[in-house]
């Protein structure tokens, strides 16, 4: 199967994976906005991450309308509405970040080569490589973790471990913090009711936080008071943001609207460091988060 056709991007049928980007509408790549511009159909991934642009800023650029893609309609109906019609038409789907930077992406690749469809990938930055942005070398960093927001049911620390094996090699960790977006609470799970949570972003403090949380329980000392950290706000927008300094100095600080990054740093080397000082917001100027109010957290009502 030919995935990755070079010529006239008219000349077949064939399924467009397009990265995005990490900013707005203008980081698409001439080719992939060739892609676009040549597809019957243009569907926008909206689960795995987000732009900090509305779709309709995306379909004035591009010259296409824009169908957006949430996780229900990627998991049940990309067959329907995208492999089977690749089969005979150019379908683009569009990806923030790059298209291999969530297994969605790639399931889809493999059931649109089940299927005989010709599937072209067109890749940019996603937080794997921009988080460079930091000053911390890329080939120090060990595995990368996820880190969910907890509830009452479900607390996960596996990330716990890795961030303590790649401790152990002295090398950083890109934490990436949880994406909520269409999500079900359990108590309207449990009647039934589909009715959406408001979307949800994990913010550094609140990842932070739940470090504490682990740190507490485990007790290895892998994510102490003065463990090295950056956050990372809105990489690869305008308003990009770099806050270092220890657990301690950054849990109660606010660095502001979506998407957060975490790094958990590991030894250093001169240069990083000097960067990291030269690179990073004067913590001082950042404002501290609110303090949640006291009837935070009630239950769902009926």
């Amino acid at each position: 199967i030919n995935t990755e056709y070079m010529g006239d991007l008219t000349r077949l049928p064939m399924l467009f994976i397009v990265g995005l980007g990490l900013g707005d509408e203008r980081d698409i790549t001439v080719k992939g906005l060739e892609a676009v511009r040549s597809a019957d159909a243009v569907f926008l991934e909206a689960y795995t991450s987000m732009l900090c642009v509305g779709k309709e800023r995306l379909e004035a650029f591009y010259g296409r309308e824009v169908i957006v893609a949430d996780r229900e309609m990627c998991e049940n109906d990309a067959d329907r509405l995208m492999i089977e019609p690749a089969l005979e038409k150019n379908i683009a789907f569009l990806v923030v970040g790059d298209p291999f930077g969530a297994t969605t992406h790639t399931d889809l690749v493999v059931r649109a080569q089940a299927r005989g469809v010709t599937v072209r990938t067109i890749h940019n930055a996603s937080i794997m490589n921009a988080v460079g942005c930091c000053g911390l070398q890329l080939y120090s960093y060990g595995q990368t973790v996820s880190v969910v927001l907890f509830t009452e049911a479900w607390r996960p620390d596996s990330f716990y471990d890795k961030i303590k094996a790649n401790a152990a090699l002295g090398l950083h960790t890109l934490c990436l913090l949880d994406i909520k977006m269409k999500e079900i609470s359990d108590a309207n799970l449990a009647r039934g009711k589909r009715i959406f949570e408001p979307p949800r972003f994990m913010r550094v403090h609140e990842a932070l936080a739940q470090f504490e949380e682990v740190e507490a329980a485990r007790g290895d000392g892998v994510l102490g008071p003065s463990t090295r950290v950056v956050g990372l706000a809105r990489v690869g927008q305008d308003d990009q943001l770099i806050a270092a300094g220890t657990i301690a100095e950054l849990r109660g600080l606010d660095l502001g609207a979506p998407l957060h990054s975490l790094v958990v740093v590991g030894h250093t080397h001169p240069l990083e460091d000097e960067l990291l000082r030269s690179l990073s917001v004067d913590l001082a100027t950042l404002p501290r988060v609110a303090e949640p109010a006291a009837d935070a957290g009630a239950a769902d009502g009926d």
